[in-house]
């Protein structure tokens, strides 16, 4: 599933600076690196950052390697002119149907690994994401992306269904109405469009995307690590069981949270310097 010919056009956006800082922890289609307390996930497979055998292996590596060891907020981004253009359509010429949920089922769980990482976690698009990618996308806690960028579910285009998980989590994000229509029709949604959907969080310029980018998940990196991991919680149980399944876990977890040092910290500095403290949290 590739761009179409107007994609084509798309400028390309160089790197931010500090996106590849620290060392890299994979080689090849996706990179992963460190930023002090952020993890950087980079799709780097030019030109289209296809998934392929290849890049889904490199990216169930990395999502284990992050669930062994997370950082306080991840980061997912992509180098090149387009986010990906989806899965290689070779990959569904060469898959024996006798083999197929096994397959789609090993995928599946790349969603939800890193659906499950304590971290806040954000997808950043700057052009077209199809398909896998914008699955992964919404499987993050957060997505940004500039106003041009073009989302899509296109499986029907060769006569299949998303199966990583994005109809789902678009329905949870946009309602059942948005995901029927943009899986069923096929076509391309501008991230200004998701945004007013509710699909993405935030809109950036293109010229300073990817620097805005990391800033943006940095910010959330340098916050209050347990604290996020706590309303990520809750957000689940809500997802999972109502209100009432929210409400019913969280005094136990409030309870583990005024324990950690960053709110009793925190908690000392507000009543010292104000709600403008500039206390730096630690992820403990």
């Amino acid at each position: 599933m590739t761009a179409g010919p107007g994609e084509a056009a798309a400028p390309v956006v160089a790197a931010a600076p500090g996106a590849a800082a620290g060392s890299a922890d994979t080689a090849g289609p996706l990179r992963l690196t460190r930023d002090g307390p952020l993890a950087v996930l980079t799709m780097d497979s030019p030109p289209l950052n296809l998934f392929d055998a290849a890049m889904w292996s490199a990216w169930d590596d990395a999502v284990r390697r992050l669930a062994a060891d997370p950082p306080r907020a991840l980061l997912v981004r992509a180098e090149g002119r387009v986010v990906s253009a989806g899965v290689d359509v070779d990959v569904f010429a060469r898959l024996d149907p006798a083999e197929a949920e096994e397959f789609w089922r090993q995928r599946m769980g790349i969603t939800q690994e890193l659906e499950r990482l304590p971290c806040p976690t954000v997808f950043a698009a700057h052009s077209l994401t199809l398909t896998a990618a914008f699955e992964l996308a919404l499987a993050c806690d957060l997505v940004v992306a500039t106003e041009g960028a073009r989302f899509g579910l296109v499986e029907q285009r060769v006569g299949f269904t998303p199966a990583m998980g994005g109809t789902q989590r678009l329905a949870q994000r946009a309602g059942p109405s948005r995901a029927r229509e943009l899986v069923m029709t096929g076509e391309l949604y501008r991230g200004s469009t998701l945004a007013q959907w509710g699909v993405v969080n935030a809109l950036f310029g293109q010229s300073t995307f990817h620097a805005d980018a990391h800033a943006y998940a940095l910010r959330l990196a340098e916050g209050p690590t347990r604290a996020h991991a706590a309303t990520k919680a809750v957000v689940r149980s809500f997802l999972d069981g109502g209100v009432p399944a929210a409400d019913r876990m969280l005094p136990a977890l409030a309870a583990e949270v005024t324990r950690t040092e960053d709110h009793r910290r925190a908690v000392t500095a507000f009543l010292t310097d104000g709600p403008q403290h500039e206390t730096p949290y630690r992820g403990r």
